[in-house]
């Protein structure tokens, strides 16, 4: 079995068919230099790949989790049961409640085991590329630099008026 990648940030998703959401969570970080990984780790189909995955991945070089999942949602809560590192979530639209059970199921964790959880779909991924940026740039000054430069190019695409 090929190993799982592990990078400064790692992004997971319980399903291949995930990967057209999830991608987005790349795209701030690759605007702003920072590397990641990818991997399929499905909380129901390979709980051992799971366990592997979340109980090595902080010493494995990744500081921060970004894991999708759609439909019962459980992958960001067993990583984050499992993990001492940040989890963030991103619910998945699916088929039959355009992803409200996929957000519901996430934002229900317990006390004591926490995840950040987005907002469903691709906005959500989006978003959870950069809160996994900011959270490292809270360590690292050259980051942070570039993130307030992305941040200003951002303000500065936004039109004054409406013509």
């Amino acid at each position: 079995m090929k190993p799982l990648p592990f990078e400064k940030v790692t992004i997971v998703m319980g399903s291949r068919s995930d990967w057209s959401t999830m991608s987005n969570a790349t795209r701030p970080l690759e605007e702003l230099g920072i590397s990641f990984a990818t991997a399929v780790v499905s909380a129901h189909r390979t709980p051992q790949r799971l366990v592997d995955f979340a109980s090595r991945a902080h010493e494995s070089g990744t500081r921060v989790i970004i894991a999708g999942a759609g439909g019962s949602a459980h992958l960001p809560g067993m990583i984050a049961a499992i993990s001492p590192l940040p989890v963030i979530a991103v619910p998945i639209e699916s088929r039959f409640m355009t992803g409200m059970d996929s957000l519901l199921s996430i934002v229900q964790m317990p006390r004591g085991v926490a995840v950040a959880t987005q907002a469903v779909g691709v906005s959500g991924a989006y978003n959870a590329g950069l809160m996994a940026a900011q959270m490292l740039s809270l360590c690292d000054d050259e980051l942070q630099q570039r993130l307030i430069a992305w941040r200003e190019r951002q303000t500065e695409q936004v039109p004054i008026t409406v013509e």
